[in-house]
């Protein structure tokens, strides 16, 4: 596991060299790319998330593609569109941005359902399909979606078929005042992006990647983990609660963390960490509920310390 500590350290320490003071979004982040998976970051407009994107990419010399999500966006601009060559008699396709390694998609919610609904397939089974040709993704693959959770005017939410597609969902932040300080300074005369330079290579990730899945999680833990979701779906301020899905998310994050932490075992610390990040956007809060300003947070606090945690086994 040792492997995988160190390329996350080497990362995370790279990507802070621009985003100041927000070491747990770098780790979450990284979890999900270790995991394969897919991160909604909801936060308003400045605070870094594109940023962040470009930083990755760089880090591990990844290509690094960025959509503008907007009302008039077609699904052919992000997927790619076939176009007939005069010269050859024959189609040829063009691949739109999405075919990518780290991709952005910028203000998600600004496009139409039928637009969002282009990434559905290329998020979940790592392939797109246009004019019934199947094309694989490139690899490593992530998607990185942002969205402003204040301006709701011209914005279409996300069904819950998109949310569930994103292995995690978190948010930036505003950074302290001393760190707002520290940005200020290290962008007086460059941005500090512009001197990024990558530190692991493609298929150093994909070996951690592979590593990553070998992690132990003990029966225990996986009868937790499954635990937390069910209590999701029967919590009497819940209307729908997480899938089998995001069981998974939580599984996979879990074994992630362990390994980011240098070991290869996960712990119950893991699972509660991780339980908002990727269970918290699953999750539709009844109408009782929004009444009462209960927030999804609030639900899965509620359930971290109502469902019994594991303890070791007899003899362990």
């Amino acid at each position: 596991m040792q492997e995988v500590q160190v390329i996350s350290e080497r990362l995370a320490a790279n990507v802070e060299k621009v985003i100041v003071g927000k070491h747990e979004t770098v780790e979450l982040t990284l979890i999900a790319l270790l995991c394969r998976g897919h991160l909604l970051i909801e936060d308003v407009p400045g605070v870094g998330k594109t940023v962040l994107a470009k930083s990755i990419a760089k880090s591990i010399g990844c290509t690094f593609k960025r959509i503008q999500f907007t009302p008039d966006l077609l699904p052919s601009d992000v997927t790619g569109v076939s176009v007939y060559n005069q010269r050859s008699g024959e189609f040829e396709f063009r691949p739109g941005p999405v075919m990518g390694q780290i991709v952005l998609v910028d203000e998600i919610n600004r496009a139409t359902p039928k637009t969002q609904s282009a990434l559905l397939e290329c998020m979940e089974e790592g392939q797109i399909t246009v004019d019934g040709v199947t094309r694989p993704m490139p690899s490593p693959f992530l998607v990185l979606a942002t969205q402003n959770p204040i301006e709701y005017e011209g914005t279409f939410p996300l069904p819950e078929a998109q949310l569930d597609r994103f292995l995690m969902r978190v948010s930036l932040g505003y950074p302290a005042r001393d760190d707002e300080v520290e940005i200020l300074g290290r962008q007086q005369v460059v941005h500090p992006i512009d001197e990024l330079s990558q530190v692991a290579e493609i298929q150093d990730l994909l070996k951690a990647q592979a590593t990553v899945r070998q992690i132990y999680v003990d029966k225990l833990l996986r009868d937790y983990v499954v635990s937390l979701v069910d209590a999701t779906r029967h919590h009497p301020e819940v209307y729908l609660g997480a899938s089998p899905r995001g069981s998974l998310a939580l599984f996979r994050t879990g074994q992630a963390r362990a390994a980011v932490q240098g070991r290869d075992f996960v712990t119950p610390d893991d699972i509660k960490t991780l339980a908002l990040p990727t269970l918290g956007h699953r999750i539709i809060i009844s109408a009782s509920g929004r009444i009462r300003n209960v927030t999804p947070k609030d639900v899965i606090d509620d359930i971290l310390r109502s469902v019994p945690v594991p303890g070791a086994r007899v003899g362990a």
